[in-house]
This record gives structure tokens, C-alpha cells and sequence, in this order.
């Protein structure tokens, strides 16, 4: 079966592929994708084996036995282990050295679903890097051939995968550092699967919310990363006097934090944490940070003897910087943190894991652990629906292009005295995103107020 490009170009994102689960990822085109990817792993001379995971919604299972089918029908292996966030998927990827793929829509709400896919080792396979190709064979379609079928079994790594991320925290057990309660929201998502396997080893008390796997959503949407989806957390952090709570999203691979007051912990001052804390392990070494993170992170990392490299947003550029930089962490605005000893790959719960070893060795609160960390103010990412990003872009450089300055790594940055901000087309929507970041609330509002006049 064939796919027409106008088609595959609605659900092939830059990084991903994601759709509707009945009119667009379905079994019929998950197994055209086992196909291609058996194909593209091929023409790569990647290991003839896939290990494929899938996430907690209703439609995740079928379509990951339809996809090994499509694989094995071009005489790939595939390991089935089962029921996993995305980067457990990764660990088994880079822990056995073979390629895999998710299912998940990981945030999107119930109707959708979709599919990560990575090389072996967890490499990232996104526009550029391979998912192009990818698109190619599924739009012309992959003839079956006269080969001997692969084969499918199943493996359960969800204890290897918590031995090896405690394994790289000495100090974290049941037994070591303060003891602490921790509110838990997993949003009806993968972390209800795999937080209580990590939570059982370690000195805390953990009071859940929602970890019951429903991939409908019941109660709010896994995207904690829209304030709403954070109101019952902090409430209920506030409500059982806990030390800290953690948010997940619908496949765990990303984390946010809300301090003892209820309050969100920037993911910025998250990334600056871990930055002193592994160069403190290994001194001098280089700290990847994304264009919208805070300014405090490459100045926290200075200050602690390392060096600071500035990214794109998304996760191939951040996997490929750290590739090349040697980078031994990585983070994002948005909740993704990557490690170069989880194989480059983000991890939601290794993020979890770093901050719960910072607070467990501490007398502070964290609210007052962060505050280091917290230099200034933020406005958060506001979307806006343009009918020409372009020109509302070119607009924007018009108007600054005097006595500031403007680069063009990922949209526009405009650095101005004592505040910065970006905008950036989206991908998948007709959107201009803003984030802006001051020294005061005034200088903050004043600069937001006039970047949106502009935008219109």
C-alpha cells in the first residue's frame, strides 16, 4: 500500500510522526511504516532487530503488533517490551544497541497517536536525520520479499531500567538523605507504570495522582506544561505539606517541578541544577541549553567552571550538539533533559531523580534551593495565530535592528539592554511563539506588549 506525500506531510513532523488514530495512524499505515523502517535500517546497515515500546492508549498495542508485522515482513527481529515510557524505550535501545520505536502521541490528547523512532544506541531520527528517507519509502511503497519472515518476542525491561537509573545515583536509596514526601501526578500517563517501580527504591513517601494508565485522560490533559494541567498538583503539594511534586506528560519523558509553596519551579533553574551537579562530577565539561532557556544558564554554568553551548530548540539538534561537543548534559525550556550517560537521550524521571538527590541532601526547602537559579522574569511561551509568519518576523527584525542584537539560530533573537526575546514560527501550525525574558516585571511587560503589537 502507498501513502500520497500530501498526506504523509500532515502527519511527518520535524521530529515525530503523529495523527488522528482513526483517520491517519492507523494498522494499515503503521504497517507500511515496519515496512520502510525495516527498509531504511537496511540501507543504514543497522542491527536486524527492533525494539518497539508503546504507551497507555487504547490503540497503542494494535498498532505496535501492526508495525512488527510490517517489519518482519522485510525479515527484521522485533522485541516487544510492552507497556513503557519513552525513555525506557531509549534505555532498551541503548542498552541492547539496536533501533526502536514508541508508540505514543506523548501530550496530544486521546484521539491521537504516533510514533519516536531512533537508530541503535538511541540516536535521534527526526527530519534530517533520517525521517525524510523514511517518508520516501512509505510514499512508494515497500515490496514484501521472498525472505524468510523475522521474528517477534517479548522482553520486560522495566527492572533494568530502574536498576540502571538508580545506579547512577550512589547517594539516592532508601536508606541515605532526608526523608521526603513527594506528590506524584502522572496524568493518567506511562509514569503510573514506571514511577512506583523507581519510587519503592528510594527514601520517600509518595502520594499519587492519577497513575491509573488511561489513555482517554480523565482528568486533565498530560501536557503539564499548560498551567492548567498543574492546578490539582499544587494544590495537593499544598494540601499534604510535601517537600516537592512532580508533573509527568503522557509518555514521561518530560518533568516539571512545583516547590513546596505550590509553586512551578522554572525548567530552566532545573537545567542549571543538574549543570552544577554533573560539573561537579566531571569539572570544566560542556552544558548544552536550548535559545528560550533562561539567561541564568549559561551564566550558572560559568560560574561553576564549565562550558556553555547554545542550541536550537528539539531534541535531534540538542542529541547531535552533545555528539559533537561531547556534552555531558543537555536541557530544554520545555521539560526535556538529556544525558550523555543515558546515551544521549532525554529522560523525565532521570531529571525527577537529580532534583530528589539535591533535596534529599539538603536542609533547604526548595523553593530556597532554587533561588540561585531564579534571576529573572519570564513571560512563558505565548502562541499567537498569524496569517504570514514571515512578514510578521520581518516586521519584528524592522523595528529592532537599531542598537540591538538580532541572530537568526532558531526564528529571531533580539537581545536589547536588560531583556531578550524570541520568536519563532511553529512547525505544525500557523503560529509566531514568543518567549521573553527581563530583569524587572516592568522592563517584562513593557517588551511583551510591544513584540505583540508588532506581531498583530
Amino acid at each position: 500500500m502507498t501513502y500520497p506525500l500530501e498526506f504523509l506531510n500532515t502527519i511527518i513532523k520535524a521530529y515525530d510522526i503523529r495523527g488522528l488514530v482513526e483517520d491517519q495512524i492507523t494498522p494499515d499505515f503503521a504497517f507500511a511504516v515496519g515496512a520502510a523502517f525495516a527498509r531504511y535500517l537496511e540501507e543504514e546497515r543497522e542491527p536486524g532487530t527492533i525494539v518497539v515500546g508503546e504507551d497507555m492508549r487504547p490503540s497503542s498495542s494494535e498498532l505496535a503488533e501492526a508495525f512488527a508485522d510490517g517489519a518482519t515482513s522485510q525479515g527484521m527481529d522485533v522485541i516487544r517490551i510492552g507497556l513503557a515510557s519513552t525513555d525506557m524505550l531509549y534505555f532498551a535501545s541503548g542498552k541492547l544497541d539496536l533501533p526502536g520505536i514508541m508508540f505514543t502521541a506523548s501530550h496530544n490528547p486521546a484521539a491521537y497517536n504516533g510514533m519516536k523512532l531512533c537508530k541503535s544506541g538511541a540516536r535521534p531520527i527526526g527530519q534530517e536525520s533520517g525521517l525524510l528517507r523514511i517518508k520516501d519509502l512509505i510514499a512508494r511503497g515497500v515490496e514484501i520479499k521472498l525472505r524468510p519472515a523475522g521474528k517477534v518476542r517479548e522482553e520486560n525491561l522495566l527492572n533494568e531500567y530502574v536498576d540502571f537509573l538508580l545506579s547512577l545515583f550512589p547517594t539516592v536509596s532508601q536508606t541515605s538523605g532526608r526523608h521526603l514526601k513527594v506528590v506524584i501526578d502522572a496524568g493518567n500517563g506511562m509514569a503510573g507504570y514506571t514511577a512506583p517501580a523507581v519510587m519503592a527504591r528510594l527514601n520517600v513517601d509518595v502520594v499519587p495522582m492519577y497513575f491509573e494508565l488511561d489513555g482517554n485522560f480523565p482528568n486533565h490533559e498530560a501536557n503539564p506544561i499548560e498551567a492548567k494541567n498543574l492546578v490539582d498538583l499544587q494544590k495537593r503539594v499544598l494540601a499534604e505539606g510535601a517537600d516537592i511534586g512532580l508533573a509527568f506528560d503522557g509518555d514521561a519523558d518530560r518533568c516539571f517541578l512545583v516547590n513546596e509553596k505550590g509553586e512551578l519551579v522554572n525548567p530552566s533553574a532545573l537545567t542549571a541544577l543538574v549543570a552544577v551537579r554533573e560539573l561537579k562530577r566531571k569539572p570544566g565539561s560542556t552544558i548544552i541549553y536550548n535559545l528560550i532557556s533562561s539567561r541564568a544558564v549559561p551564566e550558572v554554568v560559568a560560574e561553576h567552571g564549565g562550558v556553555s553551548v547554545r542550541s536550537r530548540v528539539g531534541h535531534s539538534y540538542i542529541k547531535k550538539m552533545m555528539a559533537e561537543t561531547g556534552a555531558i548534559f543537555g536541557g530544554e525550556h520545555s521539560g526535556h533533559f538529556y544525558f550523555a550517560d543515558f546515551w544521549k537521550a532525554d529522560s523525565g524521571m532521570l531529571a525527577a531523580l537529580f532534583a530528589l538527590a539535591e533535596l534529599g541532601e539538603s536542609e533547604l526547602p526548595l523553593s530556597e534551593l532554587f533561588q540561585p537559579y531564579n534571576r529573572y522574569l519570564a513571560s512563558g511561551e505565548i502562541n499567537t495565530v498569524v496569517a504570514d509568519a514571515q512578514a510578521s518576523m520581518a516586521a519584528i527584525v524592522a523595528a529592532y535592528e537599531a542598537g540591538h542584537e538580532i541572530d537568526h539560530l532558531d526564528g529571531i533573537t533580539v537581545t536589547g539592554q536588560g531583556y531578550w526575546f524570541n520568536v519563532r514560527p511553529s512547525n505544525t501550525e500557523p503560529l509566531l511563539r514568543l518567549n521573553v525574558e527581563a530583569g524587572s516585571q516592568a522592563e517584562l511587560e513593557r517588551v511583551t506588549k510591544e513584540v505583540q503589537k508588532i506581531i498583530g
